[in-house]
């Protein structure tokens, strides 16, 4: 069965998060939550947050898992924060693995962090099938962004996480450590085999030209329209494409603290011995 979902937009990192749920059941989802951080005091907040949490509250919903599409570089995940107000679970996709090897070097993580995939609840194999009251979710393993992105497919709906934005935008970038645009292109051409109707729920929208946000786009529309993937568009011509328009990409303004959370799920890294957390900052590596 298709989910209802509802989608609360954050604009201050062009965020959709998604909830997804099953009016039978009471049973949902939540994908790829925002943590609000300002980077130029190092301060949280959970406004976006608790949002979504009054709309669960509000329906009297069950939320059973919070599911990443990818670890993301452009805002940090409420993930934990979800977990322990509504006692969700969180899953991502099982080659976060190689995600956190990358960034566990740069950040130098040292022993107190593991590249393993513990910190999350589940980690999601290709094909692997999730049941949540009358829905059931299957996994798609959609890697070029990172190696880690999945696909969550809820009957008529795909959350394809960056790997695809509204038409008029394209896709998303590969310049990223383990981001490969030939294997984007194989990933995209995956989602189209799920129909022309196929509902394909976007984690980011930047309005190009000024339009107003949008979230929500088809398979269909995406063979016709996208500027960088659309049917006609090989996978050369698309690669070419995409690491020209990535060469004139500026670093996202929260990676570096993004990545740091985002790679603990949500968790932020130990306190010091004077009681303080810090991010690092690494120069002239990235």
């Amino acid at each position: 069965m298709t989910p209802e979902i509802e989608t609360f937009f954050d604009e201050a990192t062009n965020t959709a998060t998604h909830l997804a749920h099953d009016p039978g059941s009471g049973r949902a989802v939540v994908i790829d939550p925002v943590l609000d951080y300002d980077a130029a005091s190092g301060r949280t907040g959970r406004a976006s947050a608790d949002r979504v949490i009054a709309r669960v509250e509000a329906l009297g919903l069950q939320v059973d898992w919070i599911l990443e599409t990818h670890a993301h570089a452009d805002h940090l995940t409420a993930a934990p924060y979800l977990k322990q107000r509504l006692g969700a679970r969180i899953g991502i996709g099982a080659r976060i693995t190689e995600v956190q090897a990358i960034f566990a070097t740069l950040f130098n993580a040292g022993d107190d962090f593991e590249p393993d995939g513990r910190q999350f609840d589940r980690l999601f194999e290709d094909e692997d099938h999730l049941s949540v009251g009358g829905m059931d979710i299957r996994v798609l393993h959609t890697p070029g962004h990172t190696p880690a992105c999945v696909t969550y497919v809820i009957g008529g709906a795909a959350f394809v996480g960056d790997t695809l934005f509204m038409p008029d935008h394209g896709t998303a970038r590969c310049d990223f450590p383990g981001g490969d645009a030939a294997m984007l292109y194989r990933s995209i051409r995956r989602l189209f085999t799920l129909g022309d109707g196929m509902r394909l729920l976007l984690c980011h929208d930047y309005a190009p030209g000024g339009r107003a946000y949008e979230w929500e786009t088809t398979v269909g529309a995406q063979r016709a329209q996208n500027r960088q993937a659309r049917d006609g568009i090989d996978e050369a011509e698309f690669v070419r494409l995409r690491e020209e328009r990535d060469a004139t990409l500026a670093v996202p303004a929260l990676l570096l603290p993004a990545i740091q959370v985002n790679m603990r799920a949500g968790d932020f890294p130990p306190a010091e011995d004077n009681g303080t957390v810090y991010l690092k900052i690494p120069i002239d590596r990235f």
